[in-house]
């Protein structure tokens, strides 16, 4: 259980009330209307989904794909092993042999380069989902002891009305949740464009004569 887990419970009970109170407008000209347009989404249903957001099974995925690795380091040993005959067949099979080793483990687009590179895009991941936890945490636990808090909850009580300043006070407390996930998500956008090219489909890159031909591309790290 993390910081977010723990506020958690007096969070989501604090963006219900600012929910409720921004289903009837958020005030005109408010900074909040850009990031709900962005967003499409109101604050206390923002968070919920973003709970489910835990770095323990990426962290947990990128290792299991580096195990991965090991068998393809076995195979590798195993073609690496030099042949005891002669002749155009051996030869034949020489050649094969070096341009599957390539493919298999030579370079960032071979297949032992594209699950170091899945790996690392998951390791990548879990490190955001964990800074990202921790930013809202932080703005959580800003908003629980504002002065806006306190406006929420006088305002929502049973037979209060909301008034301006319920409103405004809900706004307040929507912009600087949202504005926190609007950055997490942005750092998930570069994250993407980041790795992008090192996740795409590899192929196989040997055209000398007497190379094999494996079927045009190879899918790793999707």
């Amino acid at each position: 259980m993390d910081a977010l887990d723990r506020l958690a419970e007096p969070g989501l009970d604090l963006l219900a009330r600012v929910d409720t109170l921004l289903a009837a407008g958020a005030p005109e000209g408010h900074r909040l209307w850009p990031l709900l347009r962005r967003m499409q989404v109101l604050p206390g249903e923002a968070v919920r989904e973003f709970l489910e957001l835990h770095p323990a099974p990426l962290a947990g995925a990128g290792h299991a794909v580096r195990q991965l690795v090991r068998g393809y380091d076995d195979t590798c040993a195993m073609l690496a092993d030099p042949v005891a005959w002669s002749g155009p067949a051996a030869a034949a099979y020489d050649a094969a042999r070096g341009a599957l080793l390539r493919h298999l483990d030579e370079g960032p687009e071979s297949l032992v380069g594209r699950l170091e590179s899945t790996a690392g895009y998951a390791d990548a991941l879990a490190d955001w989902v964990e800074g990202s936890r921790l930013a809202l945490a932080r703005a959580l636990a800003d908003v629980l002891r504002s002065a806006e808090a306190v406006t929420v909850h006088v305002a929502t009580r049973p037979g209060a009305e909301a008034g301006r300043a319920g409103a405004l006070a809900a706004a307040e407390i929507a912009t600087r949740v949202l504005g926190v996930l609007g950055v997490a998500y942005d750092g998930a956008e570069t994250l993407l464009r980041q790795w992008a090219p090192s996740l795409a489909e590899t192929t196989w890159r040997d055209r000398s004569p007497g190379a094999p031909h494996l079927g045009g591309t190879t899918r790793i790290g999707h």
